[in-house]
């Protein structure tokens, strides 16, 4: 399985690393995910989510 966000579901991207001499090799950009609690419903659980749905307020976060 790969390591994706819960909430808006981003993944890892691709791209280039490029030297000096313009020389092209490739390279992954992880997204930045983070494992947090929860609060869903009454529930709490864990999941793995990206830093820009926490900031952005699409979970809540449990106490």
């Amino acid at each position: 399985m790969a390591r994706a966000c819960d909430i808006c579901g981003k993944t890892q991207q691709r791209g280039n690393n490029v030297s000096h001499a313009n020389n092209k090799s490739n390279r992954f950009y992880k997204a930045n995910l983070q494992t947090v609690h929860v609060k869903d419903g009454s529930q709490t659980k864990k999941a793995l989510v990206c830093t820009s749905c926490i900031r952005s307020g699409k979970i809540t976060k449990a106490v």
